[in-house]
């Protein structure tokens, strides 16, 4: 009895979540991007960012190594071509205004925004943070990290943005 009702709830789990369960996006893979308004109120569509590589970093303002990833980010960034690549920091702090205003008060030079649910739902599970993902132009997962990447690893990004 006790395996016919686990089978019955894994069913009806599957049936909510639409036949999908919360899997990671992985190198290879193609994603799509949907519009993102920044904590300025600046809104970027997804003919936007079409075109170019995407450099996302997901990061929350009380995590000590994603702030030492923004700081990387942050010399990272004028370093790249705006017609070539994007820098979108998504932020999964549970306080909207946390977020905001740690960003506000680093004044990133780079895009930043809350983690959306279209967002959440298009990269999937997460392994932990900081973690980053390079999107080529066509969309696709070229480069995925987690964990706070070193100095040197940060600066090969600017490949993608020459």
């Amino acid at each position: 009895m006790n395996t016919l009702r686990a089978c019955c709830l894994s069913l009806l789990l599957l049936l909510c979540t639409g036949g999908q369960l919360a899997r990671a996006i992985e190198v290879g893979q193609t994603i799509r991007v949907s519009e993102l308004t920044s904590f300025s109120g600046q809104t970027l569509t997804a003919d936007q960012l079409a075109g170019k590589y995407l450099i996302i970093q997901v990061w929350a303002s009380w995590c000590p190594y994603c702030h030492k990833q923004n700081l990387n980010l942050q010399k990272l960034a004028p370093q790249l071509s705006p017609d070539k690549a994007v820098i979108l920091a998504l932020s999964v702090d549970r306080d909207e205004f946390s977020a905001k205003s740690y960003a506000e008060q680093h004044a990133w030079p780079f895009f930043t925004a809350m983690m959306t649910p279209a967002w959440s739902a298009t990269l999937g599970k997460r392994r932990g943070i900081p973690e980053l993902y390079v999107v080529n132009p066509q969309g696709k997962v070229v480069q995925k990290e987690f964990g706070l990447m070193v100095e040197a690893d940060l600066f090969e990004l600017k490949k993608y943005g020459h």
